[in-house]
């Protein structure tokens, strides 16, 4: 039964009846209180407070008992690892994939084991975060990124929470705020820019334009693309997997966030794709699946080197998008990148009135409520879209001559 154990008097009672506190040997030596009690998982647990502190001692022995009896106990002792220990093991087991494990990796060792890699979880509390976000302020990183970075930490101490490691995430405070940052508005490519980029790139790559803008596909996406992906007879084209490059290796894994999803197969982009593999016709390519240790698959590629290897995002951006970019006269900068093409296929479906649930289903995104803040403000406005369907309505109504028309 938990209770709190007096380590410096006993109680005794005299030959008088009456009962008075006697000094044990240990008084005057380390602390008075002791709480002793029974954790969940049955191992005997103590706590010791000094002299002048019974209250505290009682206090923290209700608020023991308390908790256990609500299910919400965590043991003082475990909080006690260090930050860099448990980010460690939690970080080994939180993805399978090994780019985002790499770059969870590379980031908590360069800007955050540094401040909070040997405190224990329990001392880290606001005023260190609050230090932290302002060392990182200092060191000129970008809001996104700091946001990044914020929300990764976070997200520790959310499981840590979870495990019953600390009580509470010092992160989830209210004078604890990411860092603000508002995303640039997306500038798609107008069909005329398209056009000419399309025509600026190597011949065998320019498809790689009709599947971004036409399909919506990621850069990824588009390089995994087969032709056993097709469905014809729908048509559409299934969106199956992709060709990433981890750790100097490229392999085929899931789409991002393991979602295959279908895409509407337009006729022009169907009608490109069977040009092109006349010319370049598809390649059979192995590579492991999911990591890069996975077992070998073999897909018949659509785009490939002209050795007949997969593509690579680093060696395709350097030695294909970039001198089609300069080519066209467009700014070399991250909004031209191929992600563009997504935003191009977006805008294009937005302005012909698809709706935002279907587009995001498109795009691969996992809540539709994405897809709205991003492109938002591509939407066509209400005054446009009446005209349109006024204009639409009336398209095939007889001429006649201004005026007054009689009976």
């Amino acid at each position: 039964m938990a209770h709190i154990v007096d380590r410096w008097y006993r109680t005794v009672t005299g030959l008088d009846g009456k009962s008075r506190q006697e000094p044990k040997p240990e008084c005057g030596q380390g602390m008075r209180y002791r709480v002793r009690y029974t954790s969940p998982d049955g191992k005997e647990k103590s706590q010791s407070f000094p002299d002048t502190k019974k209250r505290e001692a009682q206090a923290f022995l209700a608020r023991v008992q308390a908790d256990i009896l609500k299910g919400t106990y965590v043991d003082p002792d475990a909080g006690r690892i260090t930050f860099k220990r448990y980010a460690d093991d939690r970080l080994a087991a939180a993805t399978t994939d090994e780019l985002t494990r790499d770059r969870l990796e590379y980031e908590f060792r360069l800007h955050v084991y540094p401040v909070f890699g040997d405190q224990a979880l329990t001392t880290i509390q606001p005023a260190t975060i609050r230090a932290w976000a302002h060392l990182l302020q200092t060191k000129g990183l970008a809001a996104s990124y700091r946001r990044v970075l914020f929300n990764d930490v976070s997200m520790i101490f959310n499981a840590a929470v979870d495990d019953r490691k600390v009580v509470s995430n010092p992160f989830a405070v209210k004078t604890i705020r990411p860092p603000k940052y508002q995303a640039p508005k997306v500038v798609p490519w107008p069909n005329d820019l398209r056009s000419r980029f399309r025509a600026a790139l190597a011949d065998r790559y320019r498809v790689t334009v009709d599947l971004g803008a036409g399909c919506g596909l990621r850069q990824g996406e588009i390089f995994g693309v087969s032709p056993d992906d097709i469905d014809p007879a729908r048509p559409v084209l299934h969106v199956t997997r992709q060709v990433k490059l981890v750790r100097g290796r490229l392999i085929f894994a899931p789409p991002k966030g393991g979602k295959v999803r279908e895409v509407p197969l337009p006729e022009s982009v169907s009608r490109r794709l069977t040009e092109h593999a006349k010319r370049y016709p598809p390649v059979d390519v192995t590579l492991p699946w999911g990591t890069s240790t996975g077992e070998p698959r073999t897909v018949t590629l659509y785009l490939t080197t002209p050795a007949g290897t997969a593509l690579s995002r680093t060696g395709f951006n350097s030695g294909v998008w970039k001198p089609a970019i300069r080519a066209t006269g467009v700014p070399d900068n991250r909004h031209n990148g191929m992600h563009v093409l997504r935003h191009t296929y977006a805008s294009v479906l937005l302005d012909a009135g698809e709706s935002i649930k279907a587009l995001s289903a498109y795009l691969g995104h996992a809540d539709p409520g994405f897809t709205l803040r991003i492109y938002t403000h591509l939407l066509p406005t209400s005054e446009d879209r009446t005209r349109r369907a006024i204009d639409h309505a009336f398209a095939d109504d007889p001429q006649t001559p201004d005026g007054l028309e009689t009976a």
